[in-house]
């Protein structure tokens, strides 16, 4: 088998230009393959990057417009709404109340206009959203309803361009009132995940519920599942459970980041599956050519083909040599086209500013495909020349 390929390479040399010609279709199948996947995954695994890995196990319930309708029954999000919750719902590791507010934070001649949150202790933390200086919002905050504010990454640079913001008093404004507050911290910049904190600020929800709303219902619950398998879970059995409490589905909105990319990586998955299908006929093309060339060149070697059957050799040594050939032309085809398409890949995710990522799965399967197009268009070829009568075949005819 090895003297056969090494014959398949000699006749590969001394005819170049049709050896060209039958690798093309292959080279181009396999490549278009490893691109796709290639950009496919690349985007995935930008999307993942959008999103970031924080709050993938959160699931966030609101009455958001999304399910407003008439029949609707709205939900008051109150204590005994979440200890219900706690108790009718398996897989939640902590459920968190949180009220939003537009307001405007000043300092000095300097205001910005923020999305203001009113949250509870460790609700930052939960999220995985780290200080770039200060302290989180603690118990005593949240129960004291003390006046401290975290600022978003945003919102610190305009008001403290100097990052010494600790401490500092500023005026929050909301609803035509005016609160001071001293500023115990400012977030990293982070614009991924559910969470968007660049240009947010973050206050305790006691003080929320003392001075702006007393006992208010939250306007968003976020509820941490025990990982982020179990959010996507979460999603339908909280609407079930909404569904059950108010008789009606449009109830809430019920929303999970993990969800959202799960369903884009469906979307993505599906788009590279039927494009590479599309780009994998140009790899049947090819194979079509390669029996084409591969019967005429029986039909050139027909008095080579009768003088090895003259010294002994079999119908099944004759075959195996073009199957062999025909094989070879794929495999070789395969590992160039391997090569080429990383490399495009490579030079347009490096122009698109992506996140290179290879489906080496993809390049496997791509490879094993283009050998088997060798070897299924190289059987009828390779039949005809172990057919062939030696005598007809010395007498060229």
């Amino acid at each position: 088998m090895f003297e056969d390929f090494i014959d398949a390479l000699s006749n590969f040399r001394r005819n170049k230009t049709r050896t060209l010609l039958s690798l093309l279709g292959v080279i181009i199948g396999v490549a278009s393959v490893i691109v796709i996947t290639s950009m496919g995954s690349s985007s995935t695994q930008q999307v993942k990057d959008t999103f970031g890995s924080c709050g993938v196990d959160v699931v966030s319930v609101s009455t958001g417009f999304m399910r407003r309708k008439r029949d609707a029954v709205t939900i008051t999000f109150d204590e005994a709404f979440r200890e219900n919750l706690f108790g009718a719902v398996k897989n939640i590791k902590q459920i968190w109340y949180k009220n939003s507010l537009n307001a405007t934070v000043s300092y000095g001649e300097t205001s910005s206009t923020v999305n203001c949150s009113a949250v509870e202790t460790g609700y930052l933390e939960m999220y995985g959203i780290n200080l770039e200086y200060g302290r989180y919002i603690n118990v005593t905050d949240d129960q004291e309803g003390t006046q401290k504010i975290i600022l978003g990454h945003t919102i610190a640079q305009a008001l403290f361009p100097a990052g010494d913001g600790e401490g500092k008093m500023v005026l929050v404004t909301t609803n035509n009132i005016s609160f001071a507050f001293e500023v115990i911290g400012a977030l990293v910049e982070n614009s991924s995940g559910m969470e968007q904190t660049d240009n947010a600020a973050f206050i305790p929800r006691g003080f929320y519920a003392k001075k702006i709303s007393p006992n208010p219902a939250a306007s968003t619950v976020m509820v941490q599942a025990v990982s982020a398998e179990k959010a996507v879970e979460l999603v339908s059995t909280l609407e079930t459970y909404c569904e059950k409490l108010t008789g009606t589905s449009y109830s809430v909105n019920v929303m999970s980041m993990q969800t959202l990319i799960n369903q884009i990586n469906s979307i993505t998955t599906t788009m590279s599956v039927m494009l590479s299908a599309i780009a994998a006929i140009s790899l049947l093309v090819g194979g079509i050519g390669i029996m084409n060339i591969m019967i005429v060149t029986v039909t050139e070697r027909r008095q080579e083909i009768g003088i090895r059957k003259a010294l002994g050799a079999s119908p099944a040594d004759i075959r195996r040599q073009f199957l062999i050939e025909s094989a070879s032309i794929t495999l070789i085809g395969g590992g160039v086209g391997i090569f080429l398409g990383i490399v495009i890949s490579l030079a347009v995710e490096y122009v698109r500013s992506l996140s290179y990522v290879i489906s080496w799965p993809a390049c496997v399967i791509a490879f094993i495909f283009s050998v088997f197009v060798g070897i299924f268009f190289g059987l009828n070829p390779a039949a005809r020349a172990a057919k062939l009568d030696p005598v007809l075949a010395l007498a060229g005819e």
